[in-house]
């Protein structure tokens, strides 16, 4: 086919048709950049909530930490295992008091009194702080001599805390305490001591 168009008309037609081509590439990139920019926007609002959503989780978690006052919680719980391993620790030794203070009556000196005794070693019941009122001085030294006596199958150990007597006051017009001194001692109980549950039955064995 002959084509018999001016120049100027083939020309006209062929930028035409470049035209037309370059306007679908242009709407082609448009559009996909359209799609890019709705695929990085749907990503970036995606990870947004779950940023804000982990820092909600977050927050509601310390809420809960600080309600529940967990510190607190734990301190208490410390105290409780504590208080229940004295316990049982104290069970285990079991100390028989009635036979004990009978005992204990039966070493004191004359002049002395028993006032009170008291769980020293709370890891393990087997310390006693005993506490004695006497006449006078030498009473209260006799009485560490007295319990500290193995003969007496009280304590392995009697030691002298302290001794304290009261001034002797003629002006003061007061009656005189009978028992104007008191001493303290740390005691420790002996390993064949009759008096605890744990030594029971030893000696028949």
């Amino acid at each position: 086919m002959i084509n018999l168009l001016p120049p100027q008309t083939k020309q006209n037609y062929r930028f035409a048709q470049r035209n037309v081509h370059l306007v679908r590439w242009v709407a082609g990139m448009s559009v996909s950049l359209i799609i890019l920019a709705i695929i990085g926007g749907y990503g970036w609002l995606t990870l947004r909530q779950q940023i804000m959503a982990s820092e909600q989780a977050n927050k509601q978690t310390q809420a809960t930490l600080e309600k529940n006052n967990l510190e607190q919680v734990n301190k208490k719980v410390t105290e409780i295992s504590s208080s229940l391993k004295l316990a049982e620790n104290v069970l285990s030794q079991q100390i028989i008091f009635s036979e004990l203070l009978k005992q204990l009556a039966k070493a004191l000196p004359n002049g002395s009194n028993l006032k009170a005794l008291t769980i020293a070693d709370v890891s393990g019941g087997s310390s006693l702080d005993v506490t004695v009122e006497a006449t006078d001085y030498q009473t209260a030294t006799q009485v560490q001599v007295n319990l500290a006596d193995p003969d007496n199958q009280i304590f392995a150990s009697a030691d002298i805390q302290s001794i304290t007597c009261d001034a002797v006051s003629d002006t003061s017009g007061t009656e005189q305490s009978a028992y104007p001194c008191t001493v303290t001692l740390k005691t420790q109980f002996a390993d064949d001591n009759p008096y605890l549950f744990i030594n029971q039955g030893k000696d028949a064995s």
